[in-house]
């Protein structure tokens, strides 16, 4: 049978060069890129577009009849850091659009469902090196409560209806092709901008802060594999914990520094630091790499110099 899939939240970080690669995978036309809002050229000229608010299963519906959908990635979501001036948007946008779909699975309209958790799960009081796939999880940030909430009825539909659920806790997700959305870890995006650009970099996180990240080319990767992976393999429905590297703004500026020696980073930690210093430094991830034979590729020198190279190119 063909797969055709639908991306809620095509336009966002993640959103856009996962379609992208799903097009390459799958062919233009059985992959539905989906915003409520115009993607970027590319997005909407490589194959078919539809306006759609991700918290509407009525409309979500009409499009999966329409081009016999029979997979549905969830990416949108309102991340964390702006999340906290918006918590009731917030919650309203991620929960209600992971509900919608669920429904719509659970009716048997779609066969399989791809929706991304985060280490915002985690908290405080988790244990924040090699933190455990299965251990504490009390968060203390909008999106956070959000995600955890989303964890339990990804299980729960999974468990009582049988609904194909798959979930991956994505770490910082660094990438050069879209900008950042208001997300903790942008800093790690914006970085390389500002570098190439100004050669110089005000951090909202102190220089000694340590947060999980991976770039995009294997976030991207992580998630098809997870889709792709047999039914079988995949022992866990709330959210596989997933890991690359961890590493400081200090780190990531030195870094930087090989390539662009003049460049120089300051600190100006804002609200952003109290979300950050309630995260996991590392990741255990075994149990994603023992069920599913997951293995990251890029580490920070690999990705500093691809990052670097294409931003560069794109500029000529």
């Amino acid at each position: 049978m063909r797969t055709v899939i639908l991306v809620l939240g095509a336009s966002g970080q993640i959103g856009t060069e996962l379609t992208e690669k799903l097009r390459l995978l799958y062919g233009n036309n059985n992959v539905i890129a989906s915003d409520i809002r115009e993607g970027n050229t590319e997005l909407m000229t490589s194959g078919p577009f539809e306006i759609i608010d991700a918290t509407d299963k009525a409309a979500i519906l009409t499009v999966i009849h329409k081009y016999s959908v029979t997979q549905v990635y969830l990416l949108a979501a309102m991340l964390s850091a702006t999340a906290e001036k918006m918590p009731q948007k917030a919650w309203n946008l991620n929960m209600n659009s992971l509900l919608a779909v669920l429904d719509l699975a659970k009716e048997k309209h779609i066969e399989k469902i791809y929706w991304p958790s985060s280490i915002a799960v985690f908290g405080p009081t988790t244990p924040k090196q090699n933190t455990p796939q299965k251990t504490v999880m009390e968060p203390s940030t909008v999106y956070g409560i959000s995600k955890v909430s989303g964890e339990f009825w990804c299980n729960y539909y999974h468990d009582k209806f049988g609904v194909d659920v798959r979930s991956l806790r994505y770490p910082g997700i660094i990438s050069w092709k879209t900008k950042p959305g208001g997300g903790t870890t942008d800093y790690a995006v914006d970085i390389y901008f500002k570098a190439l650009k100004d050669k110089k970099y005000e951090c909202f996180l102190s220089e000694n802060t340590t947060l999980p990240m991976m770039y995009m080319n294997d976030a991207v990767n992580a998630t098809i594999q997870l889709m792709q992976a047999d039914t079988k393999d995949i022992k866990i429905r709330n959210g596989y914990n997933l890991a690359a590297m961890s590493f400081t703004p200090k780190e990531i500026a030195a870094e930087i520094k090989k390539h662009i020696p003049d460049f120089e980073i300051t600190y100006n930690p804002d609200f952003r630091q109290e979300i950050a210093d309630s995260w996991p430094q590392t990741i255990d991830d075994s149990q994603a790499r023992k069920d599913w034979n997951w293995e990251h590729k890029f580490d920070l020198e690999s990705m500093t110099k691809d990052i670097l190279e294409s931003l560069k190119k794109q500029k000529k």
